[in-house]
């Protein structure tokens, strides 16, 4: 069963705004963990904005492929 074109487009700018809204989470996580927050919580921060980041990637990087590579051709 294949998406329409506007189920795509939605899903495509649900899954971008998703990525920008994690990656806006994780680079504050990240400045906090970085100059305000002392020992374990620091480290807490930080990674946990590594890994807010690199989802945020991800989302971005299907978001983009599936627009990239979708079959045009296909009835």
């Amino acid at each position: 069963m294949a998406a329409t074109e506007p189920e795509r487009a939605a899903t495509r700018r649900r899954r971008l705004l998703w990525a920008g809204v994690l990656a806006v989470a994780g680079l504050v996580l990240l400045v906090v963990g970085l100059t305000v927050a002392d020992g374990t919580a620091a480290w807490l921060e930080v990674a946990a904005a590594i890994v807010l980041l690199l989802v945020s990637y991800g989302l971005q990087y299907v978001a983009r492929r599936e627009t990239l590579y979708r079959d045009d051709d296909r009835p």
